[in-house]
């Protein structure tokens, strides 16, 4: 090991030794950051912070906002491949912005036609907790009574809230949770319950399409809703890619540490067989950028992959490690075609996970306890939606 390899591995490991209680969800990142560098030959454990405080906010009644036009996506002529966010973001008027009003109703007693989001809060102080909100199309939040879910958990007895960034179908009218030795799928067009007996420690699922796919901490398995059979898939439950809905066959990963020439994209076909993998290459970077290693579920539309993690990038004072940033690749060669820039000041580790795409090119992601959206085509950074500290899930749009 190089001086330059030591003194990166020494910096990520003080930066992720927090002198303050772990979040709940903060234990999935911990996870994944440790099956990557168990790869790279170290291991470190990651406490992450939920930041963000709480606002009281009144319930609005009525339709959702409009959001305001935007431009078609195209490609600004000087749209710099490395961009950054302002100081201050304007807002995007997003139906997402009323994830944090109050709860207006159960949703046994008013279940929804479509489901924009789940939102379920964590106190950014304790850690705790609270039941799980459905923001319905029709602007109202309701409360997830129709079911008690626990927390998962791992063998180690590392917990994370129940809903995770995957639960809730592209259509918006199902949920599914996964749950120590079952997975249970709520219907919320119809505030039904169904339950699904699979051994194990589940702590991940994913919708590809309408097909559902859950995983322990080392193996993913497709459940067959009909008849509640589940067959094991060879991909890593971990780095599994959400799909777009139209593109439900092939399954992607991104996964791994650029330092070994580990970090890359594969493709795992529909009919079987060994995996197609393209290293993660800095692309159309400029000099002195790389994206390090990923976090996060990465999201993808058409040929691109929205990705959360952590870069190296350059100034006039060199080179620097640790930051956060959200990239997009290209499906196909692993290159990195845009890089969000957002720093590591007053940033926690793992701060901005990728939640998806819009249809008009956006991609939402977590930043300063809210949402943004960023479209990489133009360098624009809008709010969505502040504090909601906690765990999300939004469906496709």
């Amino acid at each position: 090991m190089n001086e330059t390899e030591l003194t990166r591995l020494l910096t990520r490991a003080t930066e992720e030794i927090r002198p303050t209680r772990p979040a709940a969800a903060g234990w999935e990142r911990a996870g994944r950051v440790r099956r990557a560098r168990r790869a790279a030959g170290a291991a470190a454990v990651a406490v992450v912070l939920v930041g963000g405080g709480t606002t009281a906010l009144l319930h609005r009644s009525g339709p959702p906002p409009a959001a305001p036009p935007r431009p078609a996506v195209t490609s600004a002529p000087n749209a710099p491949v490395v961009q950054r966010p302002p100081d201050r973001l304007g807002e995007a008027g997003d139906p997402l912005g009323r994830l944090g009003d109050r709860v207006g109703a159960d949703l046994s007693d008013r279940p929804v036609s479509r489901a924009l989001a789940l939102y379920q809060p964590v106190d950014p102080e304790t850690g705790e907790a609270g039941p799980v909100r459905v923001l319905g199309d029709d602007g109202m939040v309701r409360e997830l009574d129709v079911v008690t879910l626990a927390p998962t958990r791992d063998a180690e007895g590392n917990e994370a809230t129940a809903l995770k960034p995957g639960s809730l179908s592209p259509d918006g009218r199902t949920a599914a949770f996964a749950q120590t030795g079952e997975v249970v799928v709520v219907d919320l067009t119809a505030a039904g319950v169904r339950r699904y007996p699979l051994a194990g420690y589940l702590e991940h699922v994913v919708w590809a399409g309408d097909r559902l796919i859950v995983g322990d901490n080392d193996t993913a398995y497709e459940l067959d809703r009909r008849t509640g059979a589940a067959r094991k898939l060879t991909v890593d439950p971990w780095t599994l890619v959400v799909p777009e809905p139209a593109r439900s066959g092939d399954l992607l990963t991104v996964g791994g540490w650029s330092g070994d020439g580990g970090l890359a994209v594969r493709r795992f076909p529909a009919s079987g067989g060994a995996p197609d993998r393209r290293p993660v290459t800095t692309g159309a970077l400029p000099p002195g950028y790389r994206l390090d290693e990923v976090y996060g579920r990465g999201r993808q539309r058409g040929d691109r992959i929205g990705q959360a993690g952590w870069t190296t990038t350059a100034s006039g004072a060199g080179t620097m490690s640790g930051g956060e940033g959200v990239a997009v690749l290209d499906a196909r060669t692993g290159a990195v075609t845009r890089l969000l820039d957002l720093g590591r000041e007053g940033r926690a580790k793992g701060c901005c996970e990728v939640y998806g795409w819009t249809a008009d090119g956006d991609l939402l992601f977590r930043y300063d306890a809210g949402l943004a959206r960023w479209r990489p085509e133009t360098g624009a950074v809008d709010r969505a939606a502040a504090n909601v500290p906690g765990s999300l899930s939004i469906a496709a749009r």
